[in-house]
């Protein structure tokens, strides 16, 4: 019994052995860094302006700040990266001259760089950043013709307050933009349900473009719900969230950024 018994607790000792190897090895998949470059836009322009090709219009208002950039075409996937946030560090290593030592900002993808077709390094299959000037003041030095090689990560996006829904459109056409979403930050997937709706039935919308997100179904005069599927398989609901005196403009916020 003393022999089977050490067999056991020796299997244990494996298992979890094996287990941690496991947790260790996908944590270092998620938190890999990937080679990309920076530049900057906009120096004399408005940080609220930011919002671009994702709809956000001013970034201030929906939440995301000064800490901002337009990713190019195999980050932005026709608009599934808006909302999405990434921790970016200047490579010090490779550029000393520009890349401040341990200099990192977190920033938000709110607009799209779009390819120039002439080799720019917003061409696929660039990775590449178009920071605000706040941003990328943080990682580099103005400087060496803009653009400084940096390396990159996923984060979770930190927000505050609730998820929003701003609701746009007329009549049967509603497009409905969906915006400070914590955690993995960006929409995959959205649904919609008006209160004259079963509860178990959901009408999907389809993205029109950026974060606005479209279904064509009257839901005037109607408390209206939604559910989110993000970019990492996590789904949110948020039932009754729009009371049924709502008005094609108008914003409104959940309690919280959970189901």
């Amino acid at each position: 019994m003393k022999a089977r018994g050490s067999f056991c607790v020796l299997f244990r000792q494996i298992i979890f052995f094996v287990s941690v190897v496991l947790v260790g090895i996908n944590g270092a998949q998620a938190s890999a860094w990937l080679n990309a470059h920076a530049t900057f836009y906009g120096v004399n322009q408005d940080p609220a302006t930011f919002g671009g090709a994702c709809g956000y219009e001013n970034t201030m208002v929906t939440a995301f700040g000064v800490n901002t950039a337009a990713v190019s075409t195999i980050l932005f996937r026709g608009g599934e990266a808006c909302g999405a946030c990434y921790q970016v560090m200047c490579n010090y290593k490779v550029d000393p001259k520009w890349c401040l030592r341990r200099g990192a900002v977190t920033v938000s993808a709110t607009n799209f760089c779009p390819p120039n077709n002439n080799g720019g390094w917003c061409n696929a299959p660039h990775h590449h950043f178009d920071m605000s000037m706040p941003a990328f003041l943080r990682i580099a030095r103005q400087g060496n013709e803009g653009i400084v090689p940096v390396i990159y990560r996923r984060v979770a996006c930190i927000r505050r307050g609730g998820v929003r829904f701003t609701l746009k459109g007329q009549s049967s056409f509603n497009m409905v933009m969906v915006s400070n979403v914590g955690g993995s930050g960006a929409v995959k997937g959205a649904w919609i349900r008006g209160s004259r709706m079963r509860r178990a039935t959901w009408m999907p919308m389809h993205r029109n473009w950026g974060a606005n997100w479209q279904s064509s179904i009257d839901l005037r005069n109607q408390r209206l719900s939604f559910k989110l599927t993000l970019v990492d398989g996590k789904t949110l609901v948020f039932n009754n969230v729009v009371p049924s005196t709502w008005r094609f403009g108008q914003t409104f916020s959940s309690h919280n950024q959970f189901s």
